[in-house]
């Protein structure tokens, strides 16, 4: 599952992608390079979240922690894209540090994703406020209370 189609890198970064898409003989677009590029992305992208979410926490993903991905995985693909076709920017190269460097403030906390929750009506899909892995504390009253032995 990659985190951005190439539609999407293509509408992001539509001149670079032109240019790390083209065939060396035919010059003509192949998005084959970039959809693989993506897949390698979005499996580094799992890979740095692993340490914080599960992949199927991953898979709960609302549409703006989706979209938060895919700006991370379209600048993370154009520069693996770029590497190897030799043709790499020093503006892709930064783009690519600062996503791998968000990813990692996320993965130890320092930042969040928001997730799909099941509640609500018949089990209707609602949005959490909280990441998984986030403790929630919510019990019954006390039974052992200062109030309850005629403390203060």
């Amino acid at each position: 599952m990659a985190y951005a189609t190439v539609e999407e890198l293509m509408a992001r970064h539509p001149n670079e992608a032109a240019l790390v898409a083209a065939d060396e003989t035919t010059r003509l677009a192949d998005p084959t390079r970039l959809a693989h590029a993506l897949e390698d992305a979005s499996l580094e992208i799992r890979s740095i979240l692993a340490a914080r979410w599960s992949k199927a926490d991953l898979e709960r993903l609302d549409e703006d922690g989706a979209a938060t991905l895919a700006v991370y995985a379209c600048d993370i693909a154009l520069y693996r894209a770029a590497l190897s076709a030799s043709r790499l920017t020093e503006e892709m190269r930064e783009r690519a540090q600062a996503a791998l460097k968000r990813l990692e403030g996320l993965a130890a906390g320092r930042g969040a994703l928001t997730f799909l929750g099941v509640g609500g009506a018949a089990g209707e899909a609602t949005e959490m406020v909280t990441s998984p892995g986030d403790v929630l504390v919510d019990g019954p009253p006390r039974v052992f209370s200062r109030r309850a032995y005629g403390g203060a």
